[in-house]
């Protein structure tokens, strides 16, 4: 560790997981190389839960998983990054660790025997002194509650660390001294251990450890406690110290207690090696500018691509399509902020509501006898105001100011309360004032994107992480106001366009966001395949079928029909308007999958469907390769989320995350190197050849001419067709992307427009051809360009 802080260029994030296990990715770290990469960038790595997929449930922090590679493995993709001259970029998770399998996670095993006096009894968040100092834990089904409150299919087992208690086939331990053998009454060793096993439904206002969000088999850890931060980091120390990783991604740092401190004690740790904050701003929201990262990981970077390529004019009427498929009356439209605020109450008041109820107990312990009795109903309503996903006291004061004055105005009757906990919750040093702002960023992303997301489906491309679907488009001018702050203030923050964690991936988003210029060709489809093949809900049909629109011809119909039907299920559980995961609506579901099967099954429905998606597929394409083109060029890092360097057509997790042809894309790759220029994309059965050629052209250039990319000034156009196209250059290098490509064809083309260039001599490095600023002749081939100046 030392020296100066060594940043990447761009980055390739991979999956590492048993089927992707890190001595493959170290195979593949050559064909990353030739991509035009020079990060290699890693999910988590440390032990997690047995079968995890995706690693974010870590059980130990003193070893890397085993069947992700193991140390060997870190070590031959290390290697093998020196090698080819790439750095390292790993994934850390400091919020929280996987509880499911409590025998996995040998400090949650240690506090569930021995209680509170436990060595790591510190190291979780919770609350002993409530339901008689003993941790509840909410796995009972509704079935095994007998009437006299004991626990059903409850057995002694004498197992490898000691007597066990069991629980159908989970096990918990026994605390010495609590039991005579396996021959002991199980109801009576129960109630003598350390925990509670209670019903499940009272994780909803009864659990007293902090977890990560609603999930109650991941408990959150107090990294804020030195102690707790060395432990929990002394595998991550071993990579600085051995030199095996180069940068870090912080997972969820809006759980921690105290991001700033951790972001510190980090940076002191890896000697102030790059670091990226997994953290979502609102719109109009800044990253603290004292915190100890080089930026975001790119949610609000994908968000701007997103809404410059969506024409505004789709808005009106696909608001009153919204509003009519919502039973509306004529000239309302959707109240999507009120939306949120009533779904972040429901959240306040439901899955989250131990949350708040901790809220209040910390208040009643720091200020006794002076806390109101309607303090939660006061406590539950900020949360459902807070404007962004958290505050960091002092920093987002403003933000508590807004909260406080909205709640003030929608509940006048709760006027006093507010008035007497306003300066506790202003006030850091107090316990409750911390854990709010803790828990108002969980209230925020279940309420907005785990339920909202899937109830507003106005124009899903906007539905995404990091933005804010009720601002519908972004004028080019304002992207060159964004980007030029980026460039000045965050000019090492990672963009991004899809992430294990998107909803759709991004030429998904690129395809329906083509329905914003075609707004009544799409109500007169969905209209005819709501008729065809009916659903209860016809908003909800409408979000179904942009999915299908957007995934369609991505894979082989049983392929693709097998992956909707993951989609519809999880998309209408998360709604949770109709049916939900815990009380699932057989009728209701059953009609969503008919409309699914319907697709592939139903000539009629299939005709209108295709006939849709040969209408919108080509310029879907052209917004695929300008989002592509601008996201790569565009001040910031880059990430190539694993495979999106062909067609990303993947749907919410766990699609999103399943395995991609690497050898496929290497192949492509070498035939272009070859001399093999990609055809313009055209159909649904495009290869995304293409798309690859933008996606290595870009990505060679900013690695290899550095020079060229060390600034941002906006390139205007002038002429008939100027709106069509958003420019920049970067100091040498000059990205051109086509936008409303639909409406630049209906128009007749680009006729005399043209870019103002700057002074010199400009090759597209895409074509080898030399452009004068004519777009009709620089965009003949590909609806982008990228231009080198060659003087």
């Amino acid at each position: 560790m030392g020296g100066p802080t060594r940043r990447p260029v761009s980055t390739y994030r991979f999956q590492v997981s048993a089927d992707l296990d890190l001595p493959e990715v170290a195979r593949r770290l050559g064909y990353v190389h030739d991509l035009g990469v020079d990060w290699v960038y890693l999910s988590p790595l440390l032990a997690a839960e047995p079968g995890s997929s995706h690693g974010y449930d870590v059980v130990a922090h003193d070893h890397l998983d085993e069947s992700r590679g193991g140390e060997e493995g870190l070590d031959a993709v290390s290697a093998e990054a020196r090698r080819l001259g790439l750095g390292v970029l790993v994934d850390i998770v400091p919020n929280h660790v996987g509880v499911a399998t409590p025998s996995e996670d040998p400090w949650w095993w240690e506090v569930l025997r021995d209680g509170r006096d436990a060595e790591h009894a510190g190291a979780f968040d919770i609350d002993w002194d409530t339901a008689g100092q003993r941790l509840r834990i909410p796995v009972v089904g509704d079935d095994d509650l007998l009437p006299d409150g004991r626990v059903d299919h409850l057995r002694l087992v004498a197992g490898e660390r000691g007597l066990e208690l069991h629980y159908w086939d989970q096990a918990f331990p026994v605390a010495a001294g609590t039991a005579e053998g396996v021959d002991d009454d199980p109801q009576a060793v129960h109630a003598r251990q350390h925990y509670e096993l209670v019903d499940w439904h009272r994780a909803d206002d009864a659990l007293n450890y902090r977890r990560f969000f609603a999930v109650n088999t991941l408990a959150a850890v107090r990294v804020e406690e030195p102690e707790v931060f060395d432990e929990t980091h002394v595998e991550i120390r071993r990579w600085f110290t051995e030199g095996l990783v180069d940068g870090l991604r912080v997972d969820h740092p809006d759980g921690l207690r105290d991001p700033k401190g951790y972001l510190d004690d980090l940076a002191e740790l890896t000697g102030s090696a790059y670091t990226l904050v997994e953290k979502i701003l609102e719109p109009g929201e800044h990253l603290p500018t004292s915190w100890a990262t080089d930026g975001t990981t790119g949610y609000d970077a994908l968000a701007w691509v997103d809404r410059v390529l969506t024409d505004p004019a789709g808005q009106a009427p696909l608001d009153a399509l919204e509003a009519r498929l919502r039973g509306l009356p004529d000239g309302e439209v959707v109240d999507y902020p009120a939306m949120v605020h009533d779904l972040k109450r429901e959240v306040a008041d439901g899955i989250l509501h131990s949350e708040v109820r901790r809220i209040v107990r910390d208040l009643r312990r720091d200020v006794p006898e002076r806390v109101p009795s309607s303090t939660a109903d006061a406590v539950a309503e900020l949360m459902a105001c807070f404007p962004v996903y958290r505050s960091y006291l002092p920093e987002g004061a403003e933000h508590v100011d807004q909260a406080f004055a909205a709640a003030r105005e929608r509940r006048p009757d709760l006027a006093a309360t507010f008035d007497t906990i306003e300066p506790w919750l202003r006030d850091p040093s107090l316990d409750a004032c911390r854990r709010f702002q803790q828990t108002s960023g969980m209230v925020m992303a279940k309420g907005v994107e785990d339920c909202a997301f899937y109830r507003y489906s106005r124009l899903t491309s906007l539905n995404e992480v990091g933005g804010d679907p009720h601002e519908f488009s972004l004028p080019v001018d304002e992207l060159h106001e964004h980007l030029a702050a980026r460039q000045r203030d965050w000019p090492h923050a990672m963009t991004t366009l899809s992430t294990h964690d998107t909803k759709r991936g991004e030429d998904v988003r690129a395809r329906i966001t083509v329905l914003a210029e075609v707004p009544q060709r799409w109500e007169q489809a969905l209209d005819r395949l709501l008729a065809l093949a009916p659903l209860p809900d016809p908003g909800f049909g409408s979000l179904l079928w942009q999915a299908v629109l957007g995934a369609w011809g991505s894979d082989p119909d049983d392929v693709l029909r097998e992956r909707l039907h993951g989609y519809a299920m999880k998309a209408m559980r998360e709604a949770g308007d109709r049916t939900t995961w815990t009380e699932p609506d057989e009728t209701y579901e059953a009609a969503v999958h008919a409309a699914v099967d319907a697709a592939f099954d139903d000539r009629e429905v299939r005709d209108v469907l295709e006939a849709l998606v040969s209408e919108v597929v080509d310029a879907g394409w052209s917004n695929a390769l300008a989002a592509k083109l601008l996201a790569i060029t565009m001040p910031g890092v880059p990430d190539v989320y694993q495979g999106s360097e062909l067609w990303e057509q993947s749907l919410v997790d766990p699609d999103n995350r399943r395995p991609v042809d690497l050898d496929l894309r290497a192949r492509l790759l070498a035939e272009i190197d070859a001399g093999q220029r990609p055809a313009a994309p055209s159909g649904v059965d495009d290869p995304g050849a293409a798309k690859l050629l933008v996606t290595a052209a870009a990505l060679r250039l900013r690695r290899d001419r550095a020079e060229l990319f060390t600034g941002y000034t906006p390139v205007t156009a002038t002429g008939e067709a100027a709106d069509h196209v958003v420019a920049f250059d970067r100091g040498g290098a000059l990205t051109v992307a086509t936008r409303l490509p639909l409406g630049l064809a209906t128009r007749g083309g680009w006729g005399r427009t043209r870019l103002d260039l700057p002074a010199g001599r400009w090759r597209d490095v895409l074509t080898g051809e030399v452009g004068d600023g004519d777009l009709a002749t620089l965009l003949a081939t590909y609806p982008v360009a990228l231009l080198v100046k060659e003087d």
